[in-house]
Protein backbone atom coordinates (compact mmCIF):
# COMPACT_ATOMS: atom_id res chain seq x y z
CA UNK A 1 0.00 0.00 0.00
CA UNK A 2 1.46 3.37 -1.03
CA UNK A 3 1.86 6.26 1.36
CA UNK A 4 -0.75 8.20 -0.58
CA UNK A 5 -3.36 5.62 0.46
CA UNK A 6 -1.92 4.47 3.79
CA UNK A 7 -1.56 7.94 5.34
CA UNK A 8 -5.22 9.01 5.09
CA UNK A 9 -6.46 5.51 5.99
CA UNK A 10 -4.38 5.43 9.18
CA UNK A 11 -5.40 8.98 10.07
CA UNK A 12 -9.07 8.12 9.51
CA UNK A 13 -8.84 5.05 11.75
CA UNK A 14 -7.14 7.08 14.48
CA UNK A 15 -9.84 9.77 14.33
CA UNK A 16 -12.62 7.17 14.50
CA UNK A 17 -11.02 5.48 17.50
CA UNK A 18 -10.65 8.82 19.27
CA UNK A 19 -14.25 9.72 18.43
CA UNK A 20 -15.54 6.45 19.87
CA UNK A 21 -13.33 6.81 22.95
CA UNK A 22 -14.52 10.36 23.67
CA UNK A 23 -18.17 9.33 23.33
CA UNK A 24 -17.74 6.38 25.69
CA UNK A 25 -15.53 8.09 28.30
CA UNK A 26 -17.63 11.26 28.43
CA UNK A 27 -20.85 9.21 28.27
CA UNK A 28 -22.30 11.48 25.58
CA UNK A 29 -25.89 10.42 24.81
CA UNK A 30 -26.57 9.21 21.24
CA UNK A 31 -29.06 12.01 20.59
CA UNK A 32 -26.20 14.50 21.08
CA UNK A 33 -23.27 12.68 19.43
CA UNK A 34 -23.40 9.01 18.44
CA UNK A 35 -20.20 7.03 18.21
CA UNK A 36 -18.96 5.63 14.89
CA UNK A 37 -19.93 2.07 15.90
CA UNK A 38 -23.53 3.14 16.50
CA UNK A 39 -23.53 5.10 13.22
CA UNK A 40 -22.30 2.02 11.34
CA UNK A 41 -24.94 -0.14 13.01
CA UNK A 42 -27.64 2.39 12.13
CA UNK A 43 -26.41 2.51 8.54
CA UNK A 44 -26.90 -1.25 8.30
CA UNK A 45 -30.25 -1.32 10.12
CA UNK A 46 -31.73 1.61 8.13
CA UNK A 47 -30.23 0.64 4.78
CA UNK A 48 -33.65 -0.16 3.38
CA UNK A 49 -34.68 3.47 3.95
CA UNK A 50 -31.40 5.20 3.16
CA UNK A 51 -30.45 3.32 -0.01
CA UNK A 52 -33.46 4.51 -2.10
CA UNK A 53 -32.83 8.07 -0.86
CA UNK A 54 -29.20 7.76 -1.96
CA UNK A 55 -30.34 6.65 -5.42
CA UNK A 56 -32.64 9.70 -5.72
CA UNK A 57 -29.87 12.11 -4.74
CA UNK A 58 -27.37 10.47 -7.09
CA UNK A 59 -29.84 10.61 -10.00
CA UNK A 60 -30.27 14.35 -9.55
CA UNK A 61 -26.52 14.80 -9.17
CA UNK A 62 -25.60 12.86 -12.31
CA UNK A 63 -28.33 14.50 -14.40
CA UNK A 64 -27.20 17.95 -13.27
CA UNK A 65 -23.56 17.07 -14.00
CA UNK A 66 -24.46 15.85 -17.49
CA UNK A 67 -26.41 19.04 -18.17
CA UNK A 68 -23.48 21.10 -16.85
CA UNK A 69 -21.08 19.30 -19.20
CA UNK A 70 -23.31 19.88 -22.23
CA UNK A 71 -24.26 23.50 -21.54
CA UNK A 72 -20.91 24.56 -20.10
CA UNK A 73 -18.91 22.89 -22.85
CA UNK A 74 -21.03 24.27 -25.68
CA UNK A 75 -21.03 27.77 -24.22
CA UNK A 76 -17.25 27.66 -23.82
CA UNK A 77 -16.83 26.69 -27.48
CA UNK A 78 -19.27 29.42 -28.51
CA UNK A 79 -17.41 32.00 -26.44
CA UNK A 80 -14.09 30.95 -27.97
CA UNK A 81 -15.51 31.42 -31.48
CA UNK A 82 -17.18 34.78 -30.85
CA UNK A 83 -15.70 37.44 -28.59
CA UNK A 84 -18.90 39.48 -28.74
CA UNK A 85 -21.03 36.58 -27.54
CA UNK A 86 -18.64 36.05 -24.62
CA UNK A 87 -18.71 39.73 -23.66
CA UNK A 88 -22.52 39.67 -23.78
CA UNK A 89 -23.21 36.45 -21.85
CA UNK A 90 -20.25 35.67 -19.59
CA UNK A 91 -21.13 38.37 -16.99
CA UNK A 92 -24.52 36.70 -16.52
CA UNK A 93 -22.84 33.35 -15.96
CA UNK A 94 -20.76 34.99 -13.23
CA UNK A 95 -23.93 36.44 -11.67
CA UNK A 96 -25.50 32.98 -11.55
CA UNK A 97 -22.34 31.58 -9.97
CA UNK A 98 -22.02 34.15 -7.19
CA UNK A 99 -25.73 34.16 -6.31
CA UNK A 100 -26.31 31.80 -3.34
CA UNK A 101 -28.39 28.85 -4.47
CA UNK A 102 -30.21 28.87 -1.12
CA UNK A 103 -31.52 32.35 -1.94
CA UNK A 104 -32.93 31.54 -5.37
CA UNK A 105 -33.95 27.90 -4.85
CA UNK A 106 -37.43 28.82 -3.52
CA UNK A 107 -38.04 30.94 -6.63
CA UNK A 108 -36.90 28.15 -8.93
CA UNK A 109 -39.14 25.66 -7.13
CA UNK A 110 -42.11 28.02 -7.46
CA UNK A 111 -41.48 28.87 -11.13
CA UNK A 112 -40.67 25.35 -12.31
CA UNK A 113 -43.85 23.94 -10.73
CA UNK A 114 -42.14 20.55 -10.76
CA UNK A 115 -40.05 19.35 -7.86
CA UNK A 116 -37.72 17.08 -9.86
CA UNK A 117 -37.09 19.74 -12.50
CA UNK A 118 -36.45 22.43 -9.88
CA UNK A 119 -33.95 20.21 -8.05
CA UNK A 120 -32.17 19.52 -11.34
CA UNK A 121 -31.99 23.24 -12.19
CA UNK A 122 -30.61 24.13 -8.76
CA UNK A 123 -27.91 21.46 -8.93
CA UNK A 124 -27.03 22.47 -12.50
CA UNK A 125 -26.64 26.13 -11.56
CA UNK A 126 -24.02 25.18 -8.98
CA UNK A 127 -22.16 22.76 -11.24
CA UNK A 128 -21.90 24.36 -14.67
CA UNK A 129 -19.64 27.37 -14.02
CA UNK A 130 -16.38 25.48 -13.25
CA UNK A 131 -16.75 23.57 -16.51
CA UNK A 132 -17.48 26.77 -18.42
CA UNK A 133 -14.62 28.81 -16.96
CA UNK A 134 -12.03 26.01 -17.07
CA UNK A 135 -12.88 25.06 -20.64
CA UNK A 136 -12.64 28.68 -21.77
CA UNK A 137 -9.24 28.92 -20.11
CA UNK A 138 -8.12 25.74 -21.85
CA UNK A 139 -9.32 26.89 -25.26
CA UNK A 140 -7.26 30.05 -24.83
CA UNK A 141 -4.16 28.31 -23.49
CA UNK A 142 -3.02 27.04 -26.85
CA UNK A 143 0.64 27.35 -27.77
CA UNK A 144 0.96 30.40 -30.03
CA UNK A 145 3.58 28.66 -32.12
CA UNK A 146 1.10 25.88 -32.90
CA UNK A 147 -1.55 28.46 -33.75
CA UNK A 148 0.88 30.12 -36.12
CA UNK A 149 1.63 26.74 -37.68
CA UNK A 150 -2.08 26.07 -38.27
CA UNK A 151 -2.43 29.53 -39.82
CA UNK A 152 0.59 28.86 -41.99
CA UNK A 153 -1.10 25.78 -43.40
CA UNK A 154 -4.34 27.74 -43.89
CA UNK A 155 -6.35 25.66 -41.42
CA UNK A 156 -9.78 27.16 -40.93
CA UNK A 157 -11.41 28.12 -37.65
CA UNK A 158 -13.22 24.79 -37.27
CA UNK A 159 -10.18 22.64 -38.07
CA UNK A 160 -8.13 24.64 -35.58
CA UNK A 161 -10.84 24.20 -32.98
CA UNK A 162 -11.19 20.44 -33.47
CA UNK A 163 -7.55 19.49 -33.97
CA UNK A 164 -5.78 22.01 -31.71
CA UNK A 165 -7.94 23.97 -29.29
CA UNK A 166 -10.17 21.13 -28.05
CA UNK A 167 -7.29 18.72 -27.32
CA UNK A 168 -5.41 21.53 -25.57
CA UNK A 169 -8.50 22.33 -23.48
CA UNK A 170 -9.15 18.72 -22.44
CA UNK A 171 -7.02 18.79 -19.23
CA UNK A 172 -8.69 22.03 -18.15
CA UNK A 173 -12.14 20.63 -18.94
CA UNK A 174 -11.44 17.50 -16.89
CA UNK A 175 -10.20 19.63 -14.00
CA UNK A 176 -13.44 21.58 -14.06
CA UNK A 177 -15.38 18.32 -14.32
CA UNK A 178 -13.84 17.01 -11.09
CA UNK A 179 -14.85 20.21 -9.31
CA UNK A 180 -18.34 20.19 -10.77
CA UNK A 181 -18.95 16.59 -9.71
CA UNK A 182 -18.78 17.55 -6.05
CA UNK A 183 -20.65 20.80 -6.61
CA UNK A 184 -23.50 18.98 -8.35
CA UNK A 185 -23.90 16.77 -5.29
CA UNK A 186 -23.84 19.81 -3.00
CA UNK A 187 -26.40 21.58 -5.19
CA UNK A 188 -28.69 18.55 -5.18
CA UNK A 189 -28.54 18.23 -1.39
CA UNK A 190 -29.10 21.96 -0.80
CA UNK A 191 -32.04 21.97 -3.22
CA UNK A 192 -33.56 18.98 -1.43
CA UNK A 193 -33.21 20.80 1.89
CA UNK A 194 -35.02 23.84 0.51
CA UNK A 195 -37.72 21.83 -1.26
CA UNK A 196 -38.31 19.60 1.76
CA UNK A 197 -39.95 16.91 -0.35
CA UNK A 198 -40.96 13.75 1.46
CA UNK A 199 -42.35 10.39 0.52
CA UNK A 200 -40.74 7.43 -1.15
CA UNK A 201 -39.07 9.62 -3.80
CA UNK A 202 -37.20 11.78 -1.28
CA UNK A 203 -33.44 12.13 -1.20
CA UNK A 204 -30.88 11.96 1.56
CA UNK A 205 -31.36 15.62 2.51
CA UNK A 206 -34.96 14.99 3.47
CA UNK A 207 -33.93 11.91 5.46
CA UNK A 208 -31.51 14.14 7.39
CA UNK A 209 -34.29 16.64 8.10
CA UNK A 210 -36.65 13.86 9.09
CA UNK A 211 -34.06 12.32 11.43
CA UNK A 212 -33.43 15.72 12.99
CA UNK A 213 -37.14 16.28 13.67
CA UNK A 214 -37.38 12.84 15.27
CA UNK A 215 -34.08 13.20 17.18
CA UNK A 216 -32.74 10.11 15.40
CA UNK A 217 -29.24 11.55 15.34
CA UNK A 218 -27.49 8.24 14.47
CA UNK A 219 -29.63 8.04 11.31
CA UNK A 220 -28.69 11.64 10.49
CA UNK A 221 -25.00 10.76 10.78
CA UNK A 222 -25.54 7.63 8.67
CA UNK A 223 -27.10 9.77 5.91
CA UNK A 224 -24.18 12.20 6.13
CA UNK A 225 -21.76 9.29 5.76
CA UNK A 226 -23.56 8.22 2.58
CA UNK A 227 -23.40 11.75 1.15
CA UNK A 228 -19.68 11.96 1.89
CA UNK A 229 -19.07 8.50 0.43
CA UNK A 230 -21.00 9.46 -2.71
CA UNK A 231 -18.93 12.63 -3.11
CA UNK A 232 -15.68 10.71 -2.69
CA UNK A 233 -16.80 8.07 -5.19
CA UNK A 234 -17.73 10.72 -7.76
CA UNK A 235 -14.37 12.44 -7.37
CA UNK A 236 -12.43 9.18 -7.66
CA UNK A 237 -14.35 8.08 -10.76
CA UNK A 238 -13.81 11.44 -12.46
CA UNK A 239 -10.13 11.37 -11.48
CA UNK A 240 -9.85 7.90 -13.03
CA UNK A 241 -11.54 9.17 -16.20
CA UNK A 242 -9.09 12.07 -16.33
CA UNK A 243 -6.13 9.72 -15.90
CA UNK A 244 -7.33 7.34 -18.62
CA UNK A 245 -7.80 10.18 -21.10
CA UNK A 246 -4.53 11.98 -20.34
CA UNK A 247 -2.09 9.29 -19.26
CA UNK A 248 -0.42 8.80 -22.65
CA UNK A 249 0.29 12.40 -23.53
CA UNK A 250 -0.26 15.03 -20.82
CA UNK A 251 2.26 15.91 -18.12
CA UNK A 252 -0.37 16.02 -15.36
CA UNK A 253 -1.07 12.28 -15.72
CA UNK A 254 2.39 10.97 -16.59
CA UNK A 255 4.20 9.35 -13.69
CA UNK A 256 7.57 10.98 -12.87
CA UNK A 257 9.16 7.53 -12.94
CA UNK A 258 7.73 6.84 -16.39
Amino acid sequence: MSARIAAPVVMGIVMLVLWEAVVRVAKIPPYVLPGPILVARTLIDDWGMLAPALVVTLEITLEALAAAVIVGGLLAILFSLSRWVELSLFPYAIILQVTPIVAIAPLIIAWANNVDLSLLICAWLVAFFPILSNTILGLRSVDHNLLALFELYSAGRWKTLIHLRLPAALPYFLGGLRISGGLALIGAVVAEFVAGTGGSASGLAYRILEAGYQLRIPRMFAALVLISAAGIAIYLLLSLLSYLLLRRWHESAISPEG
